[in-house]
């Protein structure tokens, strides 16, 4: 019915403009009626203006719509009486989407206030920045940390240290540093890690940061207590039967005659007993001048001379100089390298060591197996970084030492100085990597090596 009354009328005003039309036709032909034929033509065009504007009503709606939504303005509404039933669906309809799309604004809004309340609440400091340095968002942890009060460009942390600008802006995703400051006379370590999203179009760089000051002084002190547990074993057990030894030397070469010291008349027996002491302080001496130089050996590794060279490289290496003894045990090594052509960016002599390491660790775990076998996989771990586990079928490393196999001078084996992994783990350190170990009794050990 509506509809039809829509028709009705741009059906009338049809018929208005052509009677119109009709009669400025007749007033033109007569020439005495100019006045009268102008104000008739000027009718006609307003009617005709009219008829336009009336029908190009869901056309201006339309517009009026679209343009609502590009600007975000969920305000309007819209609404037309006596137009009929299907300009009402048309206006319903409007209405609905706006109210839609004000309804999931509304819903972001909430969400991004959610989050935001969430990384204002962690500990862990957070700043958001585009590339040019501007700040999104930073968190109280942060303002905390720093002891500043607001933050709008990265560069305004020069304040806070000189340097410190240029290292956030020169990190990229899956980048980790180590930042020392001193922030109101207080030593601060922070752990900074960062990682790369893009937004509308634009990078940003999301740093955490964290105070691991505490933790890292709590290992140091671990570490320092087990490596004083280490020296002195090494050291009393050298210093105790040279102690006990040369007093007995002494017994048996000089009399005490209260002041004055004389040599004692010696028979045979005594010669062998004091040969026998000085060859056991010589021996125990060389023992801890080796153990010494070899302490030294563990803080003087070169600094690496990075390359880039195919991984498959290391394994081949290896295999040359350890076939022979996996021969003599009759041991299968099975190696995978995933891509074939995976590269390394490591020092091949430093990683060859390390390599070297685990392989003959591995060999030593399986070589009294009654089917002894070594597996090492080259690939990319979840993170995308290049990764190599070495797993063996071995008897597996007791869990009560487990968290001990990377100390200094420590080792299960009869043979060893206890070096090996302790040196691994510095090399691995120095290549921004790690080194790890996974063990259950029975099923063998997997080393993992991650760069």
């Amino acid at each position: 019915m509506g509809f039809r009354k829509f028709r009705l009328w741009v059906f009338v005003r049809i018929l208005l403009i052509t009677a119109n039309l009709f009669l400025l036709i007749i007033l033109v032909n007569r020439q005495q009626h100019e006045i009268t034929s102008l104000l008739t033509g000027i009718f006609a065009i307003v009617q005709i203006g009219g008829l336009i504007h009336y029908v190009e009503r869901t056309n201006r709606k339309l517009t009026q719509f679209l343009e609502s939504i590009r600007h975000s303005d969920f305000s309007t509404s819209f609404s037309d009486k006596g137009l009929g039933h299907s300009f009402e669906g048309l206006n319903r309809a409007f209405n609905e989407v706006i109210r839609e799309f004000r309804k999931n604004r509304a819903e972001k809004e909430e969400h991004y206030n959610y989050l935001l309340t969430v990384v204002q609440h962690v500990s862990i400091g957070i700043i958001a920045f585009r590339k040019d340095g501007k700040v999104d968002i930073i968190n109280n942890a942060v303002k905390r940390l720093l002891k500043i009060n607001n933050l709008m460009q990265i560069q305004d942390l020069s304040s806070v240290k000189q340097e410190l600008p240029g290292l956030l802006l020169g990190m990229s995703a899956g980048d980790r540093q180590l930042i020392k400051l001193v922030v109101e006379d207080e030593l601060q370590q922070l752990s900074v890690y960062a990682t790369e999203f893009r937004m509308r179009g634009e990078e940003f760089l999301l740093v955490s940061i964290q105070n691991i000051s505490s933790e890292l002084e709590e290992k140091e002190i671990e570490s320092w207590q087990k490596l004083i547990r280490v020296l002195t074993h090494e050291i009393m057990n050298s210093i105790t039967p040279i102690s006990s030894l040369a007093s007995t030397v002494q017994d048996l070469l000089l009399e005490d005659a209260e002041v004055n010291f004389q040599l004692r008349e010696l028979d045979e027996d005594d010669i062998e007993s004091i040969q026998q002491a000085l060859s056991t302080i010589q021996n125990r001496s060389q023992g801890l001048l080796t153990f010494v130089e070899t302490y030294r050996n563990l803080t003087r590794i070169p600094r690496p001379n990075f390359r880039y060279f195919p991984v498959r490289e290391l394994f081949d290496r290896a295999h040359v100089l350890l076939k022979p003894k996996m021969d003599k045990y009759s041991i299968t090594c099975n190696v995978r390298v995933f891509p074939e052509e995976l590269m390394l960016t490591a020092d091949p002599d430093l990683i060859d060591q390390v390599v070297i390491n685990l392989l003959l660790n591995a060999i030593d775990a399986v070589k009294d197996e009654r089917m002894p076998q070594i597996s090492v996989t080259a690939s990319f771990n979840a993170n995308g970084r290049p990764c190599i586990d070495f797993a063996d079928n071995g008897t597996g490393i007791k869990p009560d030492i487990l968290d001990k196999v990377f100390m200094p001078f420590f080792t299960s084996k009869k043979e060893g100085s206890g070096i090996g992994l302790s040196l691994s783990r510095q090399i691995m350190h120095l290549h921004k990597g790690t080194i790890t170990v996974k063990s259950k009794p029975g099923e063998g050990a997997v080393f993992t090596l991650v760069f």
